[in-house]
């Protein structure tokens, strides 16, 4: 009797569920195709200024962080919804009912397996359902240090997961741009307030130096002092020539009151004044407001230095900006396709045969294990 419970046993836990599940697996259950694309994403960088300027760049593995959040992007709810509103993936991963008008005739039903309950989703499902059903059809393999994306999709026809496949590449290459017109937005943004602030800080200096020059009456101190350098030495010479008048016309022994040397006298006095007044000058005219050359000039040559560095902001910010708008003209993120989806030819899924023998494995360690309990509990009785 307990071989016959045994065996009983065994052909209910074990030989009949395997059976009834290679009937389902080999009659009923939907053949699969499957669509493979792979791709990565790739930046176009620059350097440098000056080789954004030129025209020199270079293409480079992106950053990880692009990858990451493509990886998590071919996972959400927004893709799937998106893509279920262009393809209707409800139809594409359901199989319709079959019109049978003698129901009886389950050959008939079975041929337009109708019936796959379990790798079919139901025509009904909700949003959250067919994104859970999205995990399972779209199978991710994801190289974290390559940066390297292959997606495998599944559908119950060869041009519907091609289909799928290819809406599945555009969008994640349409994420990929938006990524990056958000990135050149935010760049020509910045570097427009940034040439707006040089351009006013510009403006501003020279409009400073411009009050400057009409306050002092002046274009240049540098010139003045020059001009005012070149008069005392031409007063020199002219003190040095007199002095010499003077000492000829007294080797002369001629009478103190004599008229030249009184007017040479006369001559040098005046002259030596001028020098004196032209060296302690304390400013130009009467607008001078009491500023010596040396303050005017060290005040002159302090607004040249900032009007310099606003002009020299000025072009690099210039220079920044053009960049940017250059850069804004052309994709700096790509998404190259390494390999483009494919169309298959025969189903590969599902793996009826693993799944059939996993089942069959799993089943009978089950019946082996309550078994063998079963049976050392007997034997102690």
């Amino acid at each position: 009797m307990r071989h016959v419970l045994i065996l009983l046993s065994f052909l209910i836990v074990v030989a009949a569920p395997s059976a009834l599940s290679g009937f389902y697996l080999y009659t009923i259950a939907a053949d699969q195709y499957a669509s493979k694309v792979g791709f990565t994403v790739r930046r176009e960088d620059a350097s440098s200024s000056f080789e954004i300027l030129g025209g020199l760049t270079s293409l480079s593995n992106s950053s990880s962080s692009d990858t990451d959040i493509l990886y998590e992007f071919i996972q959400s709810q927004k893709l799937v919804s998106d893509i279920d509103e262009d393809f209707d993936l409800r139809a594409m991963w359901s199989k319709p009912v079959a019109d049978v008008d003698d129901l009886s005739d389950w050959q008939s039903l079975i041929s337009e397996r109708s019936a796959d309950v379990i790798f079919a989703l139901a025509p009904d499902a909700s949003l959250e359902e067919l994104v859970h059903y999205w995990n399972r059809m779209v199978r991710i393999s994801y190289e974290a240090g390559s940066g390297l994306i292959e997606l495998e999709v599944l559908a119950f026809s060869p041009e519907d997961a091609t289909a799928i496949s290819q809406a599945l590449f555009e969008e994640s290459s349409q994420m990929i741009n938006n990524l990056s017109d958000v990135a050149r937005q935010d760049a020509i943004r910045y570097a427009r307030q940034d040439l707006d602030e040089t351009l006013e800080r510009l403006r501003d200096a020279r409009a400073i130096v411009t009050r400057f020059r009409n306050i002092h009456q002046i274009v240049d101190p540098e010139i003045d002092i020059q001009t005012q350098a070149g008069l005392i030495g031409n007063l020199q010479t002219q003190q040095a020539q007199t002095l010499i008048e003077i000492d000829l016309l007294q080797d002369g022994n001629i009478n103190a009151s004599d008229p030249r040397l009184v007017q040479a006298f006369r001559r040098i006095k005046v002259i030596e004044n001028r020098i004196k007044a032209e060296r302690q000058k304390s400013g130009i005219g009467e607008q001078s407001n009491g500023n010596t050359f040396a303050d005017l000039l060290g005040d002159y040559e302090r607004l040249i230095v900032d009007r310099e560095f606003a002009e020299k902001s000025y072009i690099t910010a210039l220079a920044n900006y053009d960049a940017s708008l250059a850069d804004a003209r052309r994709q700096t993120r790509y998404l190259a396709a390494y390999m483009q989806p494919t169309i298959a030819e025969t189903p590969e899924y599902p793996k009826r045969f693993t799944i059939l023998a996993l089942i069959t494995l799993f089943l009978f360690l089950i019946w082996s294990v309550v078994i063998l309990v079963f049976s050392a509990i007997s034997d102690r009785r």
